[in-house]
C-alpha cells in the first residue's frame, strides 16, 4: 500500500473529486446505477459497517489516520489532501483498480443525522453548476449520482460523474465520493465499497460543532503501518481532487 500527499484543499467544505476520466455522454452511465432503486437498504450500520471505534475489539491491523482507521489491501493507495494554509489534512482518497473513493468524517448531532440535509445541499451545488443529480437506493441507503457538464476529448459535450454516499454514526457522519469507473458501475465499485464498510471512525469525546471535520493525520509511525506486503511509502501524486462547494 502506498501513501501520497495531495495538493491544497479548502477547509470546511464537503469535497467532490475530479474523476480524471474522459467525459461521457448521459447514455454511458451504467444501467445498474440507475436500476439501483431496487436494492435493499443496509439492515443496520453497526452490523455491516462502517464502524464506530467502540464497536471493534482492537485497532491493531489498521492504518491509523487519526479520525479514520483503514484496513489495508494489496494495491490500495491512500492520498491525503492537505489544506495549503494550515497544512491540515482535510480528506483522504483511496485509489484502487482505476477508481477512487474520497473520504471525510464530520462531527454530527447526538440526536439526528446529517445525510438528508447534506444531500439537498449537494443537489443545489451541482444544479448551480448546470449539472443534474439523481437519488437512488443502494447498499448504503439513499445515494446521489451527480452529473456535471464536461467537454470530451473530441470537443463533444458530456458529463463528469460522481457518486455520493453518506453514513450517519454515533455523533459522526462519514461521507464518500466515488470517482472513475466506480461512479458508473456497481461491479467496479465493489472493492472500494468493501473497504468503505471496514472503515472505523474515531469520533473522540471532545465537544465539537456539527459539521466540523474530524482530525485526520499521517500515521504516527509510518514504518510500522500495516500492509499485506510492506510498509507504505510516501510519494507525491500527480493530481489531487477538485473542490465542490456545497454549503
Amino acid at each position: 500500500m502506498v501513501f501520497g500527499r495531495g495538493r491544497k484543499a479548502k477547509q470546511e467544505q464537503l469535497t467532490g473529486p475530479d474523476t480524471d476520466q474522459e467525459a461521457v455522454g448521459p447514455e454511458a452511465v451504467a444501467d445498474d446505477m440507475t436500476s439501483a432503486g431496487n436494492a435493499a437498504k443496509t439492515p443496520g450500520r453497526a452490523a455491516t459497517g462502517p464502524y464506530d471505534v467502540s464497536e471493534i475489539e482492537g485497532q491493531d491491523g489498521y492504518v491509523d489516520l487519526g479520525a479514520l482507521l483503514i484496513a489495508p489491501r494489496e494495491g490500495l493507495q491512500l492520498r491525503l489532501e492537505v489544506e495549503e494554509a494550515s497544512q491540515r489534512v482535510v480528506a483522504v482518497t483511496m485509489d484502487l483498480e482505476g477508481s477512487s473513493l474520497q473520504l471525510q468524517a464530520f462531527a454530527a448531532p447526538r440526536s439526528e443525522g446529517l445525510w438528508d440535509e447534506i444531500r439537498e445541499q449537494i443537489g443545489q451545488s451541482v444544479g448551480s453548476q448546470g449539472g443534474q443529480v439523481e437519488e437512488i437506493e443502494g447498499g448504503f441507503g439513499t445515494e446521489l449520482v451527480a452529473k456535471l457538464p464536461a467537454g470530451g476529448a473530441d470537443g463533444s459535450q458530456g458529463y463528469r460523474v460522481a457518486r455520493f454516499i453518506g453514513v450517519d454514526g454515533p455523533r459522526w457522519f462519514l461521507r464518500g465520493v466515488f470517482g472513475g469507473e466506480a461512479a458508473l458501475d456497481r461491479d467496479a465499485a465493489a472493492p472500494l465499497e468493501g473497504l468503505f464498510r471496514q472503515i472505523v471512525v474515531v469520533r473522540g469525546e471532545n465537544p465539537m460543532p456539527p459539521r466540523d471535520l474530524l482530525q485526520l493525520r499521517l500515521p504516527k509511525d509510518t514504518a510500522a503501518a500495516p500492509s499485506p506486503q510492506a510498509a507504505p511509502d510516501l510519494e507525491q501524486p500527480e493530481r489531487g481532487p477538485e473542490i465542490t462547494q456545497i454549503g
